[in-house]
């Protein structure tokens, strides 16, 4: 373990083995730092912040922080970085409005400086949240999904699994699964090959995602026609895609 004789840990404080924490750091009560966690200089870590193993922050950020709700009243609650995730400089991550309510980060994810993720947003793994993007309260974020700089989105939103979100864009809409948005607001410009086939996906699920996305995006369809087609097509993506708008019929 290497602490820096600056830092200032409260003893109510709880660290693993071989965790790093950088000259004038602060860690709260009720924090816990998993085993190979690397905290930065002058980092911030708040009350109810948990972060796992082989976690890393970087200058300045400030994790578990009061969320910023006119309704929160002090309620006790958390902020969960799961294993492996990267919290670059001036990130800030708030804990949750709620009682026992947790804001989480899924393992790997990689948030990047002067980002921001507010109260009750859950973030699933592998997800990228670039430089100076902002997401509102209870947003949530499926696997992998990449969200470019200086996007701002609006709380209640969901954004897809392995859906990205151009530059500077605004997002007031869900996201679905698979797909590009960009713009002010942002709107469904085509489906996200390039991030499909990084993720691995094969060709011929990318071709149904692809009859998938025609019957919804291209075609002079009502929702429901669109979903019938989905529901004769194979492979699971396009399931998870059917899945995503179905449930905005509920």
């Amino acid at each position: 373990m290497a602490i820096h004789p600056t830092a200032i840990i409260d003893n109510g404080a709880r660290l693993g083995e071989n965790v790093t924490i950088g000259p004038y750091a602060v860690v709260e009560a009720d924090v816990e730092i998993g085993e190979g966690t690397a905290v930065g200089a002058h980092a911030v870590l708040k009350t109810g912040l948990r972060l796992g193993k082989n976690v890393t922050v970087n200058e300045a950020a400030v994790l578990g922080g009061l969320p910023q709700d006119l309704k929160f009243s002090g309620a006790r609650s958390y902020a969960v970085v799961e294993d492996g995730a990267t919290i670059r400089e001036f990130a800030t991550i708030h804990r949750s409005a709620q009682e026992d309510g947790v804001t989480r980060i899924g393992r790997n994810c990689f948030i990047m400086s002067y980002g921001h993720v507010a109260h009750d947003c859950d973030i699933g793994e592998d997800v990228i949240i670039a430089s100076s993007t902002t997401l509102g309260g209870h947003i949530r974020v499926g696997p992998k999904a990449f969200i470019s700089g200086g996007v701002v989105i609006h709380q209640f939103t969901r954004v897809g699994e392995l859906a990205m979100v151009g530059g500077g864009s605004k997002v007031n809409l869900d996201v679905p699964p698979f797909v590009t948005v960009d713009g002010v607001p942002a709107r469904v410009i085509g489906l996200n090959t390039v991030g499909l086939r990084r993720a691995g996906v094969a060709a011929e699920e990318i071709k149904t995602l692809k009859g998938a996305y025609r019957a919804l995006f291209r075609e002079k369809r009502s929702l429901e026609q669109a979903l019938s087609e989905l529901d004769g097509l194979e492979g699971e993506l396009a399931a998870k895609m059917a899945t995503f708008f179905k449930s905005m019929l509920r």
